[in-house]
């Protein structure tokens, strides 16, 4: 069986990473997505909200798994015999870093890391943008699948009235 795993933080999940996954899964028999946990961080969603979001915006994909990590990206892909790591990349500012990202897993394990040039409407996109642009009242129903914003108006909501 063919896998592979596409990391990150999915605070929230967007249409750019929805559209990695899902070229991810045509191309691999099972695709796990591994929500980074950050302890240092405050995220807008919990772990656990974020891996909700995820399955429930994959579930038509039907070999996506969507699980939580702590540690090592190398030593999760070790654990569940994933030989590769999917990253998209928006701009050449990312690839600098994620250059460096692939040679380090590569060189601790053998996991091959390989780069999918993210689709053009999507080139600007990140999560952080997201929710700024949504807590100042923009309209990001383009940027996200309808769950997470349905679920991002909700909680900045939530967050304007305990301010």
């Amino acid at each position: 069986m063919r896998r592979a795993v596409c990391p990150g933080s999915f605070d929230p999940i967007t249409n750019g990473h929805l559209d990695i996954i899902a070229r991810a899964s045509k191309l691999y028999d099972e695709v796990y997505v591994a929500v980074m946990i950050n302890q240092s961080k405050k995220g807008l969603f919990t772990v656990d909200e974020r891996i909700e979001l995820i399955r429930e915006v994959t579930a038509d994909f039907g070999n996506v798994r969507v699980e939580a990590f702590h540690g090592l990206l190398v030593d999760f892909c070790k654990q569940r015999d994933i030989p590769a790591i999917v990253k998209g990349l928006r701009a050449v500012s990312d690839f600098d870093y994620e250059l460096q990202m692939a040679q380090m897993n590569n060189g601790l394990s053998g996991v091959e890391t390989l780069f999918v040039p993210t689709n053009p409407t999507y080139s600007f996109l990140s999560s952080s943008l997201v929710k700024e642009v949504a807590a100042w009242g923009g309209d990001v129903a383009h940027l996200v699948p309808p769950a997470v914003l349905s679920r991002l108006t909700e909680r900045l909501a939530e967050r304007r009235t305990q301010e």
